[in-house]
């Protein structure tokens, strides 16, 4: 058997599910840096293609309720990182997410895997399981599960994770940032012990190489144990704001404060509400042995003032690696833009819009790449913002999830209410919406160049209705197609033009200064 130092120093195959999501997104490069080889597990490789790290690490398309495509993604892997939930998609997310463990937990077994590593929640001592929230109960669930199994696991449980686009970070900022009054649910009083997200991968890399008898789960938080109120004012410190005066209310149900959050945060109310409905309990790390196995180094974990000042630091300077909204909505339309000619799956309306430009076509791709988020869709902002609105209203994702990047998109990325399909530099950006629809959308955003080599502009909107409904709805919203489809087109091509005269300015008024400087010479 193979000394600890030995180990410590193996190139092992890695197996990483949810890859692109916030957590998996994230722990691939460490793994790569680490020295290990890694396959990705996802549903669409094709979201994976624009990560820095792509090249590096092998992509399978597969599910992990299909024992097919999870068998074949487990040959010849040493240790499987399972990174995945079925968390919002229906009432019986439970047992969805049952089925798959198990289905895992088998699959890895078959193929000779030595460790399963997981990532689930912190759970509160003593208290039954069935009282706990849906969320943790189905976490702990799965992390018993792979206990069970024959292949040797380890369970880390964690309770709210901080990091730049964290779901937790992302509701805790702008909660804090938006409100300087707070009428709050009960919860604000709830003891938990938050973690750095970068300690939370730093255990989770070190877990692949523990020795073979270490079967069991390990509690991980940073050496902070406060309440989200505590959260909340010292937040406002680190970010330079105000104090906040925060005023409980016990009657704001866990319903009602998902609603509330939705409101105020772009996290939507799906998301939010096993969020809060796990702060109704206490929860606190009972042991940290997890550093015998994986050492703490000096000044690890991180302070949770610490972690907080990192992770504005990486919003600030739009170095977010990923973000909650990384991993696909759950419920939302995944269907990729059909490409046959003549599509046989039945209506598919479009409206086109096409323009020249008076710009060149990287004046007018800047513009289209920078669309969403802060610059807005360059049309009629009531009409948007209204749509957001009624989205957040029914449930839906809403205007609010903004960007990962202020300038850079890439495949995956979620955009407001739209995510990213498909991008050719410099030609096309795809967009596929996650709004409530009675049907499947797109936005398709075109850079070309015409006969006589002139910057145009196309622009379509594609939609799929579902039944009656979906027919009623695009012709409902039809009428106001010519504002805001046509709007925008317009809009983009004039900032194109826009961005293009001053580019050509500056470039006037350096070639003017270089001059001034051979002059000044001579």
């Amino acid at each position: 058997m193979d000394t600890d130092g030995q180990r410590n120093e193996e190139r092992l195959h890695c197996l990483v599910t949810g890859a692109s999501g916030y957590i998996g997104g994230r722990l691939v490069p460490e793994l790569l840096e680490a020295g290990h080889r890694v396959r990705c597990l996802v549903r669409s490789p094709g979201k994976l293609r624009d990560h820095p790290w792509a090249a590096a690490a092998e992509a399978v398309r597969g599910d992990v309720t299909d024992a097919g495509s999870v068998a074949a993604a487990m040959r010849g892997i040493d240790v499987a990182f399972y990174l995945v939930h079925a968390l919002g998609s229906g009432s019986g997310f439970e047992d969805t997410d049952r089925r798959a463990a198990r289905t895992f937990a088998e699959q890895a077994h078959a193929a000779g895997v030595r460790r399963i590593v997981y990532l689930g929640g912190l759970t509160p001592r003593g208290v039954p399981e069935d009282s706990l929230s849906p969320h943790l109960r189905s976490r702990a669930e799965v992390g018993r599960i792979f206990l069970d199994g024959p292949v040797p696991a380890t369970v880390l449980r964690a309770a709210v994770v901080i990091g730049s686009g964290s779901a937790s970070f992302e509701m805790l900022r702008y909660l804090t940032e938006r409100l300087p009054v707070m009428v709050t649910p009960s919860w604000v009083h709830t003891r938990t012990q938050p973690v750095g997200v970068g300690d939370v991968l730093r255990y989770l890399v070190g877990s692949a190489t523990m020795p073979d008898d270490v079967d069991r789960a390990f509690d991980i938080g940073g050496p902070d144990v406060l309440t989200y109120r505590d959260m909340m004012r010292r937040y406002a410190v680190v970010a330079g704001l105000r104090r906040r005066i925060i005023v409980p209310v016990p009657v704001l149900t866990p319903g009602l404060s998902s609603h509330w959050v939705g409101l105020v945060t772009p996290v939507p109310a799906s998301i939010a509400r096993p969020l809060t409905e796990s702060l109704r309990h206490e929860v606190v790390c009972h042991e940290h042995d997890i550093a015998r196995y994986v050492p703490d180094p000096q000044g690890r974990p991180l302070p949770f003032d610490e972690a907080l000042a990192l992770a504005l630091r990486r919003v600030r300077e739009a170095q977010v690696a990923t973000r909650w909204s990384s991993a696909a909505v759950p419920g939302a339309p995944s269907d990729p833009l059909p490409t046959d000619p003549v599509w046989a799956g039945g209506s598919l309306y479009q409206d086109e819009r096409q323009l020249p430009v008076d710009a060149s076509g990287e004046a007018l791709w800047k513009v289209v790449e920078g669309i969403g988020g802060d610059n807005g869709w360059y049309s009629f902002p009531p009409a948007w913002a209204v749509r957001g609105w009624l989205d957040r209203f029914v449930g839906g994702v809403g205007l609010r999830r903004g960007r990962r990047d202020a300038e850079r998109l890439r495949v995956g990325d979620s955009l407001d209410f739209w995510r990213v399909e498909e991008i050719e530099p410099v030609h096309l950006l795809r967009l596929r919406a996650e709004m409530r629809l009675p049907g499947l959308a797109w936005l398709e955003m075109y850079v070309e160049t015409d006969a006589e080599g002139r910057t145009r502009y196309r622009q379509r909107a594609l939609f799929h209705p579902r039944g009656l409904l979906g027919h009623a709805y695009w012709w409902a919203v039809s009428p106001f197609h010519a504002v805001v489809f046509g709007g925008m087109a317009r809009n983009i091509a004039q900032a194109a033009k826009g961005m293009s005269a001053r580019g050509r300015a500056s470039h006037a008024g350096s070639v003017r200064h270089r001059l001034r400087e051979r002059r000044l010479r001579r």
